[in-house]
């Protein structure tokens, strides 16, 4: 069994990011025939990332979130761009996870906005960043601009399903068994004091 963790970092209720998580959650369970899915809504822990931030320690119900990214087998990451990059809680949360907890880790990026001229912050901005991770990013990224939602077989529909099936192939070959660490463990000499609060 394979579990795949998906990561919305969208703010509003209902939200695009969302269901643009869940569309690419849906296309990749269709090529992992094993595959379990677990969301993670970001926003309903937008404090508790905060906290962790301002004093190194995780709530039980942000290490919870933690461990079902870490513990994954697979993970879609889908944030709304704001200001031509990913969302300050997206960064957040990922700055908080142990720097080695994403190795090897197939990653799909995606995200969403109101103009296709964010679109290159998948390649400039979320793709770096996991990459730096030393993650497996899929080739296949999705952007979704508000003029994409409307007919079901639109060009965009097209992107998710390419993407998905891409992401499956990625996951059925991938193996991380043997990087499995623990998703709490701290850098060698962090200091919460230290790495935040001269900042």
């Amino acid at each position: 069994m394979r579990k795949i963790a998906v990561i919305s970092a969208g703010l509003s209720q209902p939200s695009s990011t969302r269901l643009l998580a869940e569309r690419l959650a849906t296309a990749t369970q269709r090529g992992v025939d094993d595959a379990t899915v677990e969301f993670v809504e970001l926003r309903d822990v937008a404090s508790d990332i905060m906290n962790n931030m301002l004093t190194g320690f995780a709530s039980p119900k942000l290490e919870k979130v933690i461990e079902t990214v870490t513990t994954a087998d697979a993970v879609i990451a889908v944030t709304p761009i704001f200001t031509t990059s990913y969302s300050g809680l997206f960064k957040s949360f990922i700055d908080i996870l142990d720097p080695a907890s994403l190795t090897g880790m197939p990653v799909l990026i995606a995200a969403t906005g109101g103009t296709e001229r964010h679109s290159l912050a998948l390649d400039y901005a979320m793709r770096p960043l996991f990459t730096y991770l030393h993650a497996v990013v899929s080739p296949t990224a999705v952007y979704a601009a508000s003029s994409d939602w409307g007919d079901a077989e639109s060009a965009l529909g097209e992107r998710i399903d390419r993407a998905g099936a891409e992401f499956a192939s990625l996951v059925r070959d991938s193996d991380r068994s043997n990087l499995v660490r623990d998703p709490f463990a701290l850098p060698a000499g962090f200091s919460p004091v230290g790495a935040f609060g001269a900042q």
